[in-house]
């Protein structure tokens, strides 16, 4: 038979999928890597209103719908004071293709491209799959990136690294000094920054800070999505900002993997995006609530837990045994191992649930943390 390539080989069903996948119906499910709000009104109402109308019948223009381009470049100059010309984006069938992408259309073959140890799944998987190599690298004490770091890890045979602030699994925030360094490697470098800023919004102790903001050459590539400012992941839109010879080759993989994102998810994110932008203040509101509600919590049992100032994951150090007797006890978190070698004797708790069912889930937590001393 047809042998299966060594690529995907390399690649298995991420542990987080595989930790959702066998929870029980009645499980706090604290694994899960979304919103628990709803998509916003206007956003919904714009998407039927297209679909009525019949302008969702037909392929959008590769790269997206014009107006929805306008609206991201509008969007990046409100927000990060960065100037977009539309015709440099790119919409995605979320974030996730927007990765994809980026690095399928940079990563020779052998080449190699640094991440965080731990750091988001796809980082590792995707470079496989391009034939790259991942090279992870060590976080700080507080899980954030060093600069320091991802510079020394620099070879002739690297093709990319890849900043991710605010940061799943972690929650850490890159400062703004770390940020403007990994400007300065991508440029010096001439190596490319891939810098995922899809947990943009959710900031609650400093600033968003984007290496595209500070970078004197055309080395960054910005990924950002609808899925979580928005509570959209279900409508998978996302989409990728580069210097216009970047865009043109990504363009090449995203026509023919994919041809366009959904044409009702680009009218609904068009109407997010433009739209008022309350509820995105008021779901960061409620996961820093929650944040300090489980640090409490979790710091009470004798946890040592790095404060996340950002996304809406914590990630603190657990005994052995600890993640295994969660779950048993019906609370659905993710083995830290799940996001890299360095996650061990880690797990990642998504607080992305309301303030009852967060303390209903730590007071297990505190049961299983007494169970495995």
């Amino acid at each position: 038979m047809t042998e299966f390539s060594s690529r995907v080989e390399r690649v298995s069903i991420s542990g987080i999928r595989e930790v959702f996948e066998a929870a029980g119906a009645d499980a706090i499910n604290l694994g899960l890597g979304q919103p628990d709000f709803p998509t916003p009104e206007n956003a919904r109402r714009a998407a039927i209103e297209a679909i009525e109308a019949g302008d969702t019948d037909a392929y959008t223009s590769n790269k997206g719908i014009e107006s929805l381009r306008e609206a991201i470049a509008a969007k990046h100059d409100r927000d990060n004071d960065l100037a977009v010309d539309p015709g440099d984006v790119i919409a995605t069938a979320g974030g996730s293709e927007a990765l994809h992408i980026a690095i399928e259309a940079h990563v020779e073959a052998g080449q190699e491209v640094i991440h965080p140890d731990p750091g988001f799944v796809s980082y590792e998987a995707l470079t496989h799959i391009a034939g790259g190599l991942p090279k992870p690298v060590d976080l700080r004490e507080d899980l954030t990136m060093d600069p320091a770091a991802v510079e020394e890890a620099i070879t002739d045979d690297t093709a990319a690294f890849v900043v991710n602030s605010p940061a799943n699994p972690t929650g850490a925030v890159q400062s703004a000094d770390d940020i403007r360094e990994f400007a300065r490697i991508a440029d010096e470098h001439d190596v490319l920054c891939i810098s995922d800023e899809v947990y943009e919004p959710f900031v609650f102790d400093g600033e968003h800070h984007s290496p595209a903001t500070y970078a004197e050459s055309d080395n960054v590539v910005l990924i950002n999505a609808a899925s979580k400012a928005y509570s959209m992941t279900g409508w998978r839109l996302g989409w990728v900002v580069a210097e216009n010879d970047r865009i043109e080759r990504m363009l090449r993989v995203h026509q023919y993997a994919q041809a366009c994102a959904s044409a009702p998810a680009q009218y609904a994110a068009e109407a997010a995006l433009t739209g008022p932008q309350d509820h995105v203040a008021e779901m960061r509101d409620a996961f820093e609530e929650r944040r300090d509600v489980l640090l409490e919590g979790l710091e009470d049992m004798g946890l040592q837990v790095p404060t996340p100032e950002g996304a809406f994951y914590a990630m603190p150090r657990v005994p052995e045994g600890w993640t295994d007797a969660v779950i048993d006890r019906g609370v659905i978190v993710v083995p830290g191992e799940a996001f890299g070698a360095n996650g061990e004797g880690h797990a990642r708790i998504s607080y992305a649930v309301d303030v009852e069912t967060l303390k209903e889930a730590l007071e297990v937590m505190r049961e299983a943390t007494n169970a495995v001393r």
